[in-house]
């Protein structure tokens, strides 16, 4: 695999800048977010915490991605082109309405329509997805959207935005599956030769990992949907300037591979709720990351599992991209095999460890003295 070293360093600046800020960022953070009221209160079972936590986090993660890039942009290593400034002003619309959120819990309708008018914000700056490829033709490679790039551009981001907010369920998830997504991506825009790809992902990476280490479980503070709407935003975005741009056959596979986690469990989620009769919108105890908690997996064991599968998702996009689909296909089979037994193992691991200590309460219930009372 062929990269070009300036790109790669340009990646690490990004990535360390970025890191640094949002490192340094966050405690100032989580200073103001306790200021203005931003506080997640479990008041449901759908809550894994169950002490007070604040959150705007993200905003720690914004800060530090938008500072990186603009650094970069200020020294002349890339230039601001159209693209670039509309993907920024639709993040700072959606990171205001992430924190307006965060403070006051707005409804669900209002949040919807800054949404899409982020999104198109970023169409009208010259970023849609055109066309898609079509591996079922050798005559017609591409299929053009035409007069539908737009709104199935508002569509995708639209969807992904709110796809990455809706796995923000336990400590340290929804940051760390986007952190793997960013670093899948920047490999792809590293292969392409992408420098606006490039400096993109390694600053959002940079940000995700330096926030990281005061969401891990248990949590000192949450990103909110400040930062979940705000990296679901950018990794939307990204894609369409990135993967969907590349590779004639594989466009269509790369993204939905590197998205993979959160385009499941949003599709799950919805198609379970509209069977129940419920809205689409309406939230529940049915995401993947419960049902691994219902399951006896700890908070830190759930997130390691999709930690991996996220991996193995952008790890698969990455094979494709270099070697094919039959190679991406046995890659994914082995892979998943190999996940599901170490899960077995794990769970059978943890029930028996459950089970000694129910006996070994049982007998010390067994040896107590008798009360004979009064």
């Amino acid at each position: 695999m062929k990269m070009d070293l300036s790109l790669v360093g340009m990646a690490a600046i990004g990535f360390g800048v970025a890191f640094i800020l949002a490192f340094a960022l966050t405690p100032l953070v989580k200073m103001l977010a306790h200021s203005v009221g931003a506080i997640d209160v479990p008041r449901d079972n759908r809550r894994m915490h169950h002490v007070p936590i604040p959150r705007l986090g993200g905003l720690a993660i914004f800060l530090g991605f938008t500072f990186s890039v603009l650094i970069m942009v200020a020294l002349g290593v890339i230039e601001m082109s159209t693209q670039f400034r509309g993907m920024l002003i639709g993040a700072v619309i959606i990171v205001v309405l992430g924190a307006v959120d965060d403070v006051v819990a707005l409804p669900a309708l209002p949040k919807f329509i800054v949404q899409i008018a982020a999104a198109v914000v970023v169409v009208l700056h010259g970023v849609t997805i055109q066309s898609i490829a079509n591996p079922f033709s050798a005559t017609r490679p591409y299929i053009s959207f035409g007069i539908f790039s737009a709104p199935i551009t508002v569509f995708w981001i639209v969807a992904i935005t709110n796809a990455v907010n809706l796995i923000d369920g336990l400590d340290g998830l929804a940051v760390g599956v986007s952190s793997i997504a960013a670093f899948s991506m920047l490999v792809v825009g590293l292969i392409v030769s992408d420098p606006a790809m490039v400096l993109l992902l390694g600053a959002l990476a940079g940000a995700c990992i330096g926030f990281l280490p005061y969401n891990f479980n248990p949590a000192k503070i949450f990103m909110g949907d400040t930062g979940a709407l705000f990296l679901g935003f950018m990794l939307s975005t990204v894609s369409i300037i990135g993967p969907f741009k590349y590779y004639a056959v594989i466009s269509f596979a790369v993204p939905f591979l590197i998205l993979g986690l959160p385009i499941f469990d949003t599709a799950f989620a919805i198609i379970r709720r509209v069977l129940h009769g419920q809205s689409p919108m309406q939230a529940d105890r049915g995401h993947v990351h419960h049902r691994l908690i219902d399951m006896g997996f700890s908070q830190k064991q759930s997130v390691t599992i999709l930690y991996i599968l996220s991996g193995i998702l952008g790890l698969t996009a990455v094979v494709l991209t270099k070697s094919g689909e039959i190679k991406a296909i046995l890659l994914v089979i082995a892979i998943i095999a190999a996940l599901v037994i170490g899960a077995e193992a794990v769970l059978q691991n943890h029930r028996a460890k459950d089970d000694e200590q129910t006996t070994e309460n049982e007998n010390n219930a067994g040896d107590q003295p008798e009360d004979k009372g009064r």
